[in-house]
């Protein structure tokens, strides 16, 4: 979402190059590159003045550590101020109060809100473990109640029937008596959206919003609405007790200038962040983290907290032992690791939170790693023998002609695969024998994972 907004601050960073102290002098090209840059990235003209000035008043006269340069200084100081912007501390959601804890979604229609109350769902669920129930009050789209219907059956949690010929009110109403007849933990209340904003909605939510009592109330925001994100998110502002935004499609091709201004001028923290279509692709809002990534400085702590949740602990646990036995790292074990990959977004979404240095090509990295380049590497694999999996050496030139047709791709696929393959056993022996060091030893200095680089 802010590859360009990232590249730019750096550049600008680096203009710095040279300079003993940060000055007024030295500094003003600097800082108007990061206006250009935060206007390009369409941050709102207020937030980019005030951000600029608050820089200015940090940057202009500090002395320059022996361990910093002029541009590393700077990046510090934009870092601290990025931080400030985006709301200084991550905000948890509120469950301290008598079951059932209502949410309410609000946002213009097509901001992602019905697929985003089915991924917090699944998010309270399996992170804080609560029985959850989704309803929806969208009478004026009936497909969204549907679609509600079949993201609740998804994602394992229960749903409130609702109809278009009834009252939003009354179908609130009926809600909040199912969940605590059903003892639900969260009520997660999905509301119509408009393609603008108008008098009869804002009513119309106001109204839902009396009845339903929520304990939170979150701002649903596209991220590539740019200018328009903040003018809706200001009008739901000023109509509903808002506590915390939501940013949608953040893995698009997003500049990243809603999430930089909606928090400044709401107040409101930042609570989630959407980063893909699939139900498990809604993260936490961090302010350090994102700042951090913003920077390019990359976000190992929820690339960390990723893995935990959603790598097969099971079949981890079972290559390891494998390579421990002495036996080698076939291809079924290869796929295991790509489909492990695919679950937590692809490659590309990996290395996004990871500091790459400037000669790494993202965009190189995004096409030949995400998802749609790992499927055609499991079905070039599925489309093996067993024997083939187990012994890859057998593989000579029919064997790969047969297995490139039925995978439908190239023969020269199948041998990118098997030296990929041949890279990650040399790394997997690397690992049983000095463990992690070893295999990161391979990766120092900018080198990508074996087959991507």
């Amino acid at each position: 979402m802010f590859d360009n907004l990232s590249e730019r601050l750096s550049d600008a960073a680096r203009s710095l190059t040279g300079k003993g102290r940060l000055s007024d002098a030295n500094i003003k090209d600097t800082l108007r590159q990061v206006r250009l840059a935060l206007l390009e990235a369409d941050v709102a003209l207020p937030v980019v003045k005030s951000f600029i000035e608050r820089i200015r008043e940090r940057a202009v006269g500090e002395e320059v550590g022996k361990s910093l340069t002029p541009g590393q200084a700077l990046v510090k100081i934009i870092h601290a101020e990025l931080v400030r912007l985006l709301g200084s501390e991550s905000t948890p959601l509120n469950f301290r109060a008598q079951p059932p804890i209502v949410i309410m979604l609000a946002g213009l229609q097509g901001a992602g809100k019905t697929t985003t109350a089915a991924k917090l769902a699944k998010r309270l669920r399996e992170t804080e473990k609560k029985k959850v129930m989704l309803v929806s009050v969208d009478v004026h789209r009936p497909a969204a109640i549907l679609q509600l219907q079949t993201l609740a059956q998804e994602v394992g949690a229960l749903h409130c029937e609702s109809d278009a010929s009834e009252n939003p009110v009354h179908i609130i109403e009926r809600a909040r008596d199912e969940a605590s007849r059903s003892h639900v933990d969260v009520l997660i209340v999905d509301t119509a959206g408009r393609l603008h904003v108008d008098q009869e909605m804002m009513r119309e939510i106001a109204a839902v919003h009396e009845k339903a009592q929520p304990h939170e109330t979150l701002f649903v925001v596209d991220s590539m609405a740019g200018q328009d994100a903040v003018n809706a998110a200001t009008a739901f502002g000023q109509a509903l007790p808002l506590t915390g935004i939501v940013l949608t499609k953040a893995d698009g091709d997003a500049k990243g200038g809603a999430a930089l201004s909606v928090r400044e001028v709401t107040g409101k923290p930042i609570r989630f962040i959407g980063v893909g279509e699939k139900m498990a692709a809604l993260e936490a809002f961090h302010p350090d983290r994102m700042a951090s990534r913003i920077l390019g400085m990359g976000d190992v702590l929820t690339l960390v907290e990723e893995i935990e949740q959603k790598v097969n602990k099971d079949k981890t646990e079972k290559l390891a032992q494998k390579l421990k036995k002495g036996r080698g790292f076939d291809l079924s074990d290869l796929r295991d690791q790509l489909e492990q990959m695919m679950n937590m977004g692809g490659l590309a979404s990996m290395l996004e939170k990871l500091p790459l240095p400037g000669k790494v090509n993202a965009a190189a990295l995004q096409k030949s790693a995400g998802d749609q380049a790992i499927r055609r590497q499991v079905a070039i694999i599925n489309s093996m023998t067993p024997a083939e999996r187990r012994f890859p050496k057998i593989i000579n030139g029919s064997r790969k002609k047969r297995i490139a047709f039925g995978a439908g791709q190239q023969i020269q696929d199948v041998n990118r695969l098997l030296k990929q393959h041949l890279q990650m056993e040399k790394m997997m022996k690397r690992m049983s024998k000095g463990g992690m060091k070893n295999m990161l030893r391979g990766m120092q200095g900018g080198g990508m994972p074996p087959g991507f680089g």
